[in-house]
């Protein structure tokens, strides 16, 4: 199978890279990298010609409601409109866990992203899945204030990215199938602690500040509300067997 990725180059998108080329199918990136924008639509009709299934993996970093939506928003109906052209016939999409209960910031963009794909006139499966473990270093990277990490009040789930790309290359080839399960890490926990031992395990001796966040999104993020229901698929890697795997500096 054709599959084109987009966003490619990313901390999904390189996996969901390797892994569909192991399982022998010819995979082209969408990134800027190499020359596909999916704000302008440069690029895309050439690089999806003769593609099967786009899988998007995109994101930005913002906790601006109005960026997300509006980058979402015209990411997707740019991606899926070259879609149209080339004849793609399945559209897979990566989505975020509980965030009709957080719709602010990047969770209100994931929704927006959702209705576009639901009602783009290609055929579609979206899965869901919870945070990755890569997200506790890049959440250390954007939170540090001098001798301060601050962090917010948060019980999460993560899962390893590499399982979350398998899952989507796994959807790629069932088929569009709607909405498919949730997919979580294999154990719950609250991020504070997981930043303790990030820090712990790379040896940073940072002061640790627990926030309280205001609005809907930081209600979901103390309420459990981003932690799959019962019966959600369930990743086999923990964050803990991950930390030691990747040997961070």
């Amino acid at each position: 199978m054709r599959i084109a990725v987009a966003g490619g180059t990313g901390t999904v998108g390189r996996h969901v890279v390797a892994i569909a080329r192991e399982r022998g199918h010819e995979v082209i990136s969408l990134s800027r990298a190499e020359g596909v924008d999916l704000v302008n639509g440069r690029g895309l009709d050439q690089a999806l010609q003769n593609v099967e299934t786009v899988i998007d993996v995109t994101g930005i970093q913002t906790l601006s409601t109005k960026k997300a939506v509006g980058y979402f928003t015209n990411a997707t109906q740019n991606l899926l409109a070259a879609e149209t052209k080339a004849g793609v016939k399945h559209h897979v999409a990566l989505s975020i866990v509980g965030i009709d209960n957080a719709k602010s910031g990047l969770y209100a963009g994931k929704l927006a992203q959702e209705d576009e794909v639901r009602h783009g006139g290609i055929p579609w499966s979206i899965l869901r899945s919870t945070q990755f473990h890569e997200f506790v270093p890049m959440s250390i990277k954007t939170a540090t204030l001098g001798p301060m990490v601050v962090v917010p009040q948060m019980r999460t789930q993560p899962v390893a990215a590499e399982e979350v790309a398998a899952a989507l290359v796994d959807a790629a080839e069932a088929g569009p199938r709607g909405r498919l399960p949730d997919l979580g890490g294999p154990q719950a926990e609250h991020l504070k602690d997981l930043v303790a031992a990030y820090l712990a395990r790379t040896q940073q001796k940072k002061r640790l500040v627990q926030l309280r966040l205001p609005g809907p999104m930081g209600k979901a993020m103390r309420n459990g509300d981003l932690i799959p229901a019962p019966g959600s698929a369930v990743g086999r890697q923990n964050f803990r067997e991950w930390l030691e795997a990747t040997r961070p500096a």
